[in-house]
């Protein structure tokens, strides 16, 4: 076999290959054998139908099937043979087979390109601060509380004040008009600053239970309707009823509510620790995608669309998955997957340049996972799943599973060399 490979760009080479005519004859015999063993023509018993017939009636489709056969095996030891990186599937170009000759045949393929990365020492960096405050704590407890609050209604006043939960009636005009939408009853409404659209006025704080006010309110400039977008409305706001939001304690009864801890001061602790580590994640993701920016604006090359394809594929599949773990089917969004793959492309392109490099700099430097890495991450994440490590390690029991995990140990530690290089500010 023969083959010559030509680069068309980085990112893209041609392989011309002639098959001897030898291998050709050989899968051509091999096909006919085989056909000849499966049809049944009159005159002729089974396995004995001459290949001359056979030749007349099926050429066509035995040469398709042979080509496609040799294009197959001789391409995938061409690429091995001469190390091409391919990372898509070959378009295939030939002129058929011709009696008594070489098949040839050329093959366009898209190749990992060849990343030299350079100037990654002292990277710029912001120092980012993962502690948290009692302040958070204290706001995270209280978003808590709100969520296990119950619905009361008032009964020592008739007078609506801050923080209640009231029922109203309410009419609207624009320009003295009405408007779709503009007429409602029993609506609840939010006595706190914020949107009216949003269900929060404040100024109904001290309007009385049957009583009304005038409220003016200007639209915003991206309002849905589009009749009284960026338009200043009067709405007359008539309050109905009172009602107040009732807080669990913060004591030892709450905390075991939560199913987090039996005492307020060990959910103090739990949450504080959660939030840390959530904020040093966000952190570590943060720098990650800072090194990727600052290391592509001093290394530019091109990407194979290939491999950002395959990039788009991984981060759908992550949406999707994170969005059935919250409980949402995804088959009931009537989701427009061109739209979002179009809308994911640009990360998609950063996030494979970002590996590359992230690889290029590993291969410099010399930095690699070990077995013993890869034996120890697969402890922590069953200690952090609360699984028993040989369940976990039957999920990396596979050669691929187990590489994929060795290369991301291997960027996590290319990542941690070049914060140790960088430049805080």
């Amino acid at each position: 076999m023969k083959v010559q490979v030509e680069e068309l760009s980085p990112i893209e080479k041609k392989l011309s290959i002639e098959v001897d005519t030898a291998r050709v004859a050989e899968e051509l015999t091999r096909a006919y054998t085989a056909l000849g063993r499966q049809v049944k023509l009159p005159g002729f018993r089974p396995g004995k139908v001459p290949r001359r017939i056979l030749e007349q009636r099926f050429r066509e489709q035995v040469e398709d099937d042979v080509i496609q056969r040799v294009v197959q095996t001789s391409y995938l030891e061409a690429v091995r043979a001469h190390k091409v990186e391919a990372v898509s599937s070959p378009q295939v170009t030939n002129s058929g087979l011709k009696p008594d000759a070489p098949f040839a045949y050329e093959a366009r393929v898209e190749v990992k390109p060849k990343v030299e990365a350079k100037e990654y020492d002292a990277l710029p960096l912001a120092k980012v601060d993962t502690a948290v405050s009692d302040a958070q704590v204290d706001e995270q407890l209280e978003r808590m509380r709100q969520s296990q609050g119950r619905v009361e209604a008032v009964t020592d006043r008739d007078v609506a004040a801050a923080g209640d939960q009231v029922t109203i009636d309410f009419e609207a005009t624009v320009d003295g008009n009405a408007f779709e939408g503009s007429k409602a009853e029993g609506i609840g409404v939010q006595v706190r600053p914020g949107e009216l659209i949003q269900g929060s006025i404040e100024a109904l704080a001290g309007v009385k239970v049957g009583e009304s006010k005038d409220i003016d309110y200007t639209f915003p400039a991206d309002y849905q309707a589009e009749e009284v977008r960026g338009k200043s409305a009067r709405f007359h706001i008539t309050v109905k009823a009172l009602q107040k939001m009732v807080l669990p304690a913060l004591d030892d009864a709450f905390a075991q509510g939560t199913g987090m801890a039996q005492t307020a001061e060990e959910l103090r602790t739990k949450l504080r620790a959660d939030m840390e580590k959530a904020r040093k994640a966000q952190a570590q993701q943060d720098e990650r995608e800072a090194l990727i920016k600052v290391l592509i604006e001093r290394n530019a090359f091109e990407v194979p669309r290939a491999m950002v394809e395959r990039a788009i594929d991984s981060m759908l599949d992550g949406a999707l998955r994170q969005m059935a773990r919250q409980g949402i089917d995804p088959r009931r969004l009537n989701l427009d997957f061109n739209r979002l793959r179009d809308e994911m492309r640009e990360k998609a392109v950063q996030e494979v340049k970002g590996t590359l490099l992230f690889e290029a700099v590993a291969q410099k430097e010399s930095i690699q996972s070990t077995d013993a890495d890869v034996e120890k991450r697969i402890e922590e994440l069953a200690a952090e799943a609360n699984q028993p490590v040989a369940q976990v390690k039957k999920y990396f029991k596979g050669e691929d599973e187990r590489l994929g995990l060795s290369l991301r140990l291997r960027e996590e530690k290319t990542i941690e060399f070049l914060k140790g290089r960088a430049k805080y500010s």
